[in-house]
């Protein structure tokens, strides 16, 4: 066989098909046929990284490729993300003794001296309360939530604010059932609560309030209500309590009374069928008459929304000289002084049980004692001498 000629790769010429001569590759052709100012338009890669040489030694190409060793992490540190000092927390480095220290300086300034007994009963309280180790009566009445934190949270209102003065507390009795009976006034019942302080703080006894339906239709306020000893205003809740020996608060002029005009302050309004009357009757406690004299000032009642209060479902939408107008600051009740007066009580254990059926003597009963309330807060606006002191 002939030798092929061989064509150098660079030449223009192209064989013929049917010669038998090497055909050039495609990059070879392709190259060939491009003038030079493209393949020099055109950049070759390059790479930054540089190779230890081959023939370097051993050593040498550890020195040029690796870096400090550093151990592997591990499990744990691979699952926990990296603490800085924003995740922890500006009190995250206090010691449980910093933390201890604080404490007992916080309730030393709160409770002075004494700090130590107070803090011992406030943390017994929470352990009590988180491990369910208390009671509640039928009623839903809590005495310790009662005692330590519905009492302890009205009491500086009482004191500071409107600084009750509290006159015949030798009227109530030290044990037993007694049925208590006051005006109502003030656009909002803050009487009653002001009322359950003053007598636990001068008799040491829960005062149990009958309360109407609608406060216990609320969400947060009726549950909070029956924590703090009130039920509904009826004559089984009342001689179930006036028979085991409860004090117990009512006040029969209802919404009433406390929605009335500015203008109609201490005038009393209706005091219903006398079923309060009935129940001590039932029971044969004594009534203790209760008048009150400055929760008429603490928000004058001026005007009433009854349009909005029929769509809300309330007796009453009250206006008075600041709310609606200055927003929730006008929420803020007046500061008036208050004097609270227990008249002497009202015997019914010399009548007999069945005298309770008897509208007539029931009737009488439930004058004698609005006549007492009303006579009473007549004498308490004569002598006194200022609203606000």
């Amino acid at each position: 066989m002939a030798d092929a000629e061989i064509i150098p790769i660079g030449t223009r010429g192209r064989p013929g098909r049917g010669s038998g001569q090497a055909r050039p590759s495609s990059a070879a052709r392709g190259l060939a046929g491009k003038p030079a100012a493209t393949k020099a338009a055109t950049p070759r890669r390059t790479s930054t990284t540089r190779r230890p040489h081959v023939s370097a030694a051993p050593e040498e190409v550890v020195e040029q490729t690796t870096t400090e060793a550093v151990p592997p992490a591990t499990a744990e540190e691979e699952v926990r993300p990296p603490t800085t000092t924003r995740d922890r927390g500006p009190l995250a480095g206090i010691s449980p003794e910093a933390w201890l220290s604080m404490l007992q300086s916080a309730a030393q300034e709160v409770w002075g001296e004494q700090w130590e007994p107070q803090l011992a009963q406030l943390l017994a309280l929470l352990r009590r309360r988180l491990t369910g180790d208390y009671e509640v009566d039928e009623f839903g009445f809590d005495p310790e939530i009662t005692e330590k934190l519905t009492l302890a949270l009205l009491r500086p209102i009482a004191e500071k604010w409107f600084r009750v003065e509290v006159r015949g507390v030798e009227n109530i009795p030290a044990e037993g059932g007694a049925l208590i009976v006051s005006n109502h006034s003030g656009t909002v019942p803050v009487d009653a609560l002001m009322t359950m302080v003053a007598v636990h703080d001068h008799t040491g006894r829960f005062l149990r309030l009958l309360g109407a339906d609608l406060v216990f239709r609320m969400p947060f306020v009726g549950e909070m209500a029956r924590r703090g000893g009130a039920t509904l205003a009826c004559n089984e809740d009342a001689e179930r309590m006036l028979g085991r020996g409860d004090l117990v608060g009512v006040w029969p002029e209802g919404f009433k009374g406390i929605g009335k005009p500015f203008a109609q302050r201490y005038k009393l309004q209706r005091f219903g069928r006398g079923g309060f009357v009935s129940a001590a009757l039932r029971t044969g406690v004594p009534i203790v008459p209760l008048s009150v004299v400055g929760a008429e000032e603490i928000y004058p009642l001026v005007g009433n929304l009854p349009s909005l209060a029929r769509l809300l479902g309330v007796p009453y939408v009250p206006i008075t000289p600041f709310f609606p107008w200055l927003g929730p600051l006008g929420m803020v009740p007046l500061p008036s002084k208050w004097l609270l007066e227990f008249g002497e009580p009202i015997r019914t254990d010399e009548l007999d049980g069945a005298a309770a059926d008897d509208p007539m003597l029931v009737f009488n009963v439930t004058d004698q004692v609005r006549e007492t309330i009303q006579q009473t807060l007549y004498d308490l606006l004569v002598k006194r001498e200022s609203v606000w002191h």
